[in-house]
C-alpha cells in the first residue's frame, strides 16, 4: 500500500529549503545574469552602431553561425597597458589590504574591549563615514592633500616644512583614500569575531601566568583569524576594481583596472575588450573567495 503521506512530506519542500530561495534568486538574478551578459560580449566583435558589437549567433540562408571572437581576451595578454593595470592593482589591493590590517586590528580589539557605552560610541565614530557620499569624503580628500591644501599649510605653518610636500596625484594619495574608504570594513567583521571570544579562554590563560602579551599571540589572535580573513576579502576584492579614488587622487601614472575598464566602455566604446577585462577581474577574485571558502571548510571539518 502506498504510504501517501510520506510521499507528500518527500515532495513538499522544507522550511530550510525555502528559505533559501530568495537569497540564490537575488544571486541569480543580480550577480549570474549580468555576468553571462558581460561573457556573451566580451566574445564579441566591436561594432559601430547600436549596440556596439556584434552578434554571435547569425541564421544566414538556413544556416546557424556561432562566432566567438577573442581578440579581447589576446589583447589582454599582449598589451603592456593591461598587463601593467592588473599587475598594479592587484599591487595596490595587496598593499590597502596589509595597511589596513595593520591599522583596524588594534582599533576593532580597543572597541571590543571597551565599556558597552563606549563601545557603542566609537561604533558610531567608524559607520558615521558611510552616512556620507563615498564620492564628497574622496573630494575632502582632494582638498586636504593637494599642494595648497590643509595638510600642507598645516604643516607650513608649524614650521615644519617650507614648501609643500607633493602627495595629491601621487600612490600615496590613493593608498591614503583606499585605507579612509575600507578601514570600516575590515574593522566591523573582526569586531564582531573578537566580541564573541570566550572571555573564559582569556582568563584561564591568566590564572596559568600567562603574559597579556602571550595571551594575545596564542589564544585571541588564532581564534580572531576568520575575522581578519573576512575583513580583509571584504577589503581587497572591491579596491582591486576601484575607479573613483585613483581618479580623483591618483595621476596619469596610476592606471587600475577599473580605470582601464572606464576607457574602454565610455572613451574608446570598445564594449568587448572592456567585458574581457572585467571577466578576467572576475575570475582573479575568484581565486582568494575559493582559498578562504576551503579554509572556512576545513576548520568547519577539524571543530
Amino acid at each position: 500500500m502506498i504510504n501517501f503521506s510520506a510521499l507528500l512530506k518527500k515532495i513538499t519542500p522544507s522550511q530550510d529549503n525555502v528559505a533559501i530561495v530568495p537569497p540564490f534568486a537575488w544571486l541569480v538574478i543580480f550577480l549570474l545574469v549580468p555576468f553571462f551578459i558581460v561573457l556573451k560580449i566580451s566574445f564579441a566583435e566591436s561594432t559601430f552602431g547600436i549596440p556596439p558589437y556584434s552578434s554571435l549567433i547569425e541564421f544566414k540562408e538556413g544556416v546557424i553561425r556561432l562566432a566567438l571572437h577573442l581578440e579581447g581576451y589576446i589583447l589582454l595578454f599582449t598589451d603592456s597597458l593591461f598587463v601593467h593595470a592588473y599587475i598594479n592593482s592587484l599591487k595596490m589591493a595587496a598593499i590597502t589590504t596589509i595597511l589596513v590590517t595593520l591599522i583596524g586590528y588594534p582599533m576593532a580589539y580597543y572597541i571590543a574591549r571597551s565599556e558597552p557605552k563606549t563601545r557603542n560610541l566609537l561604533l558610531l565614530l567608524v559607520i558615521l563615514p558611510f552616512w556620507t557620499s563615498l564620492l564628497l569624503r574622496v573630494y575632502a580628500w582632494v582638498g586636504i592633500l593637494r599642494n595648497e591644501g590643509l595638510l600642507n599649510n598645516f604643516l607650513i605653518w608649524l614650521g615644519v616644512i617650507d614648501t609643500p610636500i607633493e602627495i595629491y596625484r601621487t600612490d600615496i594619495a590613493v593608498y591614503i583614500g583606499l585605507v579612509y574608504t575600507y578601514l570600516p570594513f575590515f574593522i566591523l567583521p573582526l569586531y564582531t569575531n573578537l566580541l564573541k571570544l570566550d572571555q573564559r579562554l582569556l582568563d584561564a590563560a591568566s590564572d596559568l601566568g600567562a603574559k597579556p602579551f602571550s595571551t594575545f599571540l596564542n589564544i585571541t589572535l588564532p581564534l580572531s583569524m576568520p575575522g581578519v580573513i573576512s575583513g580583509a576579502m571584504l577589503v581587497f576584492i572591491p579596491t582591486v576594481g576601484e575607479y573613483v579614488i585613483p581618479e580623483l587622487l591618483g595621476g596619469t601614472d596610476t592606471y587600475m583596472i577599473g580605470r582601464v575598464m572606464w576607457d574602454q566602455y565610455f572613451t574608446d566604446a570598445n564594449w568587448p575588450v572592456a567585458a574581457a577585462v572585467a571577466v578576467i577581474m572576475i575570475l582573479l577574485l575568484l581565486v582568494p573567495l575559493v582559498i578562504y571558502q576551503h579554509s572556512q571548510s576545513q576548520l568547519m571539518k577539524e571543530d
